[in-house]
């Protein structure tokens, strides 16, 4: 229901009525944590302009790696800073550097019949936990933040032995979802979801990772670039900025 009123808010409040519709389409790599988010976007977007969007997702990490392979891509979409600004040092982007479209938050996730309720940051050394899911850090921006969080907080030699990693954030809120982990450092996009509440809580990790600012880039070889751009441009206005927090992102400004 947030996501189609969500929806209405966003083209109502940003497009008004009478929009041209037209055929295009845009291939889009996103970041696993835009997953539940970028639905809803596109449906926003598609409605009011008639421009499809077709989503891949992944790590930041992979996702990276097939642009530089040659994926044909028109958006990356990333977690960070870091991964898109790969794709700018190695020329496959016509922007000097990525922009920033949201912030991400991590939050610790447990299912609500797990017996470590009610949740709190003291439960990840609890005895009885085994399991803890995290996405790789190598890969993922959200597990680098994760690994951050562990160390500042002097939690990462306690907890280190109970990790499981999984490739990316998605993957990883599929661990916990699942019961193969007994709790997870996931994204807010997944955790502030209607069913992922619906079945667990989740509590903030304290902002002592650095910030998951995450930045976008438009392919060079892309033949929609201008495209491209105006939807880069739109998630940036003040409308859909502000609605960002219904889906677990913050504005950038």
């Amino acid at each position: 229901m947030r996501s189609v009123l969500l929806c209405l808010v966003l083209v109502s409040g940003f497009f008004g009525a009478g929009t041209a519709w037209g055929q295009k389409e845009l291939h889009v790599a996103a970041a696993a944590d835009l997953q539940p988010v970028m639905p809803v976007l596109a449906a926003a977007y598609e409605h009011a302009t008639g421009i499809k969007l077709i989503v891949s997702y992944g790590s930041s990490a992979t996702l990276t790696t097939q642009i530089l392979n040659g994926a044909p891509m028109d958006l990356f979409l990333a977690a960070d800073f870091v991964f898109p600004e790969k794709v700018v040092a190695a020329g496959l982007s016509d922007m000097k550097e990525p922009t920033a479209y949201a912030k991400g938050t991590l939050v610790l996730w447990a299912r609500k019949d797990s017996p470590l309720q009610p949740l709190s940051m003291e439960k990840l050394t609890d005895p009885r936990v085994t399991r803890i899911a995290i996405a790789n850090a190598e890969h993922a921006p959200y597990g680098r933040a994760a690994v951050a969080a562990l160390h500042k907080l002097n939690l990462y030699d306690k907890v280190s032995p109970h990790l499981v990693v999984a490739e990316n954030i998605a993957q990883t809120a599929q661990f916990v979802e699942s019961g193969n982990a007994q709790l997870g450092l996931i994204s807010l996009t997944t955790a502030d979801t209607a069913h992922f509440k619906e079945i667990g809580t989740y509590v903030l990790v304290p902002t002592v990772y650095p910030e998951l600012r995450q930045c976008a880039v438009v392919i060079a070889k892309s033949k929609h670039r201008a495209d491209a751009h105006a939807f880069l441009d739109w998630l940036l206005t003040p409308t859909v900025q502000t609605n960002l927090s219904k889906l677990g992102l913050a504005a950038v400004r």
